[in-house]
């Protein structure tokens, strides 16, 4: 969960988010060095009136500052490459999870489980509990089982949508007419928060995500009251 001026990311809840912030760290750390050699160069031109000529019309210096830059770009790609098809790969799903998108709520479907679907709208500020959060609260969860393997099957019903939770890493396109699929899998159970990022209408704001993952006695005792 995001907190007042936040700079950073959210904490990591899956082991996806935990490498792309491990990329993250690496990228910034690359364009600070980047930027701090940048800067020492400007302020030394800036500062002295000596000119070493032979330096100016090198061969050497115009290969190393060819060659420099496709060495970093490498360094980025790598990384950015192994994590991109991580995120694509799908290892024997535990359960599957269909979520659709209307104009403005979410609607869910546990297609391993029959008869076990439900709508997920918003509640309204004037009916909100003392410590609910406003714009994030929903009348029904998606509640999935921890240290589990799950595969979400997104589409829309009218527009794009975008289903998306920051701290698993998650943000997937709904599209009409086109089913994506992403998978998810969290390390610890709690609540957490997303929204819909794609702008879908004039209630885009108001169709948040509420994610509760618990261990799996908890999930199954969960869906059992409901079948």
């Amino acid at each position: 969960m995001a907190y007042p001026l936040q700079l950073g990311f959210q904490d990591a809840t899956s082991p996806i988010m935990e490498e792309l912030l491990h990329f993250h760290d690496h990228t910034l750390m690359i364009v600070f060095l980047i930027s701090s050699l940048v800067l020492y160069i400007i302020s030394l031109m800036l500062t002295t009136k000596l000119t070493h000529t032979s330096t100016m019309d090198a061969q050497e210096v115009e290969t190393i500052w060819t060659i420099l830059p496709a060495i970093i770009l490498i360094l980025i790609a790598l990384p950015s490459l192994r994590i991109l098809y991580m995120m694509d790969e799908i290892n024997n799903p535990a359960l599957t999870v269909k979520t659709m998108g209307h104009q403005w709520y979410w609607s869910y479907e546990y297609t391993d489980y029959e008869d076990l679907s439900f709508d997920s709208y918003m509640i309204p500020t004037q009916d909100l509990k003392p410590g609910e959060l406003r714009l994030l609260e929903v009348d029904n969860r998606l509640v999935l089982p921890m240290d589990t393997t799950i595969r979400m099957l997104i589409s829309s019903e009218d527009v794009l949508h975008s289903w998306a939770i920051p701290s698993l890493g998650l943000k997937t396109d709904a599209i009409p007419g086109r089913l994506n699929q992403t998978t998810l899998m969290s390390t610890r159970p709690g609540l957490f928060y997303g929204q819909c990022s794609e702008i879908c209408g004039s209630n885009h704001s108001f169709m948040p995500i509420v994610l509760e993952l618990v261990p799996l006695k908890t999930f199954e005792n969960w869906t059992t009251s409901l079948l």
